[in-house]
């Protein structure tokens, strides 16, 4: 796929996700994850921005918020945001897999519709098990897969196990 391609592809998506945005705002759903201020939280698969507003509500001046993709535009949107409304406390990664970030750092990670599309899904699990802190939360959604194959491919590696499933969330915790 060409760069033109791809980037009306992004376009389109962002453009569609206003709609879901007002019909289910972000923060409904960020809610049952138990963000709370000074956590630092990873949204991996970040897209256009999504979740960027209600997390920094929610992790406040003291938190952090790590916006990583693979797609440059989704980088560019999460940092337009960010100026605009005056978010200092994120920051933006362009990558597939590594994050760049400390072992043990994160208090939170968002998986949230971009499992089914990894090319190296258990890379990145290894790669957020490292990141995570031993208390710290997978959250995990992805209306592409059915439970049993969220439960499965997250657990297999054994690097997570399921803690609790919410509404529309998966919580998973790190084993040790």
């Amino acid at each position: 796929m060409d760069n033109v391609e791809s980037n009306l592809g992004f376009r389109l998506m962002a453009f569609g996700y206003r709609f879901r945005d007002l019909r289910l705002p972000r923060m409904n759903i960020l809610k049952d994850v138990g963000i709370k201020p000074g956590f630092h939280v990873l949204d991996y698969g970040c897209g256009p921005g999504s979740y960027i507003l209600p997390l920094a509500e929610l992790v406040g001046e003291s938190g952090k918020i790590y916006a990583l993709d693979i797609h440059p535009l989704a980088i560019q949107k999460v940092q337009d945001i960010a100026s605009k409304r005056q978010v200092a406390n994120v920051e933006t990664i362009l990558s597939d897999c590594k994050t760049g970030l400390l072992d043990n750092s994160l208090d939170v990670v968002l998986l949230y519709d971009a499992f089914h599309d990894l090319s190296g899904p258990g890379g990145v699990l290894e790669e957020l098990h490292r990141v995570l802190k031993p208390n710290g939360v997978l959250s995990f959604s992805d209306h592409h897969m059915k439970e049993y194959e969220i439960v499965s491919q997250v657990t297999n590696g054994r690097l997570f196990r399921l803690s609790r499933k919410g509404k529309r969330t998966y919580s998973f915790s790190k084993e040790e």
